[in-house]
């Protein structure tokens, strides 16, 4: 499996469609509430969302998604709508994964498994070693993730595997053992719902990564918002440190 660059080291290639999107799926509580729905009402209809952007990304050429499903602070939420969205991932992967496999969709679940039901964790490693070797769309599902966690833990892994390393070591000899170091960095990042923040989301990846926030609350974000991000993201110059100049200079 490939291992990408940092973008804070050398220029990626930039195209006219992302490469990698990164998306936090927020709002679908406050989409219930609005419509007088119980909560869970917008987490179903954040799922049938989810298919809808799988296809719009497939369509437009991204290579890369990954989707903030479920956080390691979100245990703190009622017991009774955790234990919902743990159900309704086990749904979704029963339902969606042979969809997936079809469609040529790799699947990839990033974050931290210990705390997950036992059918719940085969589940998720069957899904991944039935669509392995598909070379469309990667997408990846972050649950139970949080950036510190996984810089946490890429340090303990790096450091089992190069005992010798001690207090001396480099971006680049961390990157390997980050739950995402199968994808390059995200080029675009999406939060839906209003919020401006990252919360805890990829926080080594997103460094260099263009950050769009919309009102749009998640059940009602739709193939012509999600063009409308990357329009967005295809206006920006990316110069990951560089001066306009010099891109100009390298073109």
């Amino acid at each position: 499996m490939a291992l990408f660059t940092s973008s804070t080291r050398s220029i990626p290639e930039i195209g006219d469609v992302p490469h990698h999107i990164a998306i936090i799926m927020d709002g679908n509580g406050r989409w219930a509430k609005k419509r007088f729905m119980p909560r869970i009402a917008g987490h179903k209809r954040g799922v049938e969302v989810v298919r809808t952007t799988v296809k719009a990304c497939s369509e437009l050429g991204v290579k890369y998604l990954t989707l903030f499903a479920f956080s390691s602070e979100n245990w703190r939420r009622p017991a009774e709508e955790v234990s919902f969205l743990m159900q309704l991932f086990m749904l979704a992967l029963e339902r969606e994964v042979t969809k997936l496999h079809n469609n040529n969709i790799r699947l990839k679940v990033i974050g931290d498994r210990s705390r997950f039901e036992g059918k719940l964790v085969e589940m998720i490693d069957h899904a991944e070693s039935l669509t392995q070797n598909n070379t469309g769309l990667s997408l990846t599902i972050a649950a139970n993730y949080g950036g510190r966690w996984d810089l946490v833990q890429a340090t303990h892994r790096m450091l089992e595997a190069n005992p010798d390393c001690g207090q001396t070591f480099k971006e680049e000899d961390l990157e390997p053992y980050l739950s995402t170091s199968y994808a390059p960095e995200p080029d675009l990042f999406i939060r839906t719902g209003g919020e401006k923040r990252i919360s805890n989301f990829m926080l080594w990846q997103l460094a260099y990564a263009e950050l769009y926030f919309t009102d749009t609350l998640w059940p009602d974000f739709n193939s012509t918002a999600l063009k409308r991000a990357i329009e967005s993201f295809q206006q920006r110059e990316r110069r990951f440190g560089r001066t306009s100049e010099q891109l100009k200079s390298n073109a």
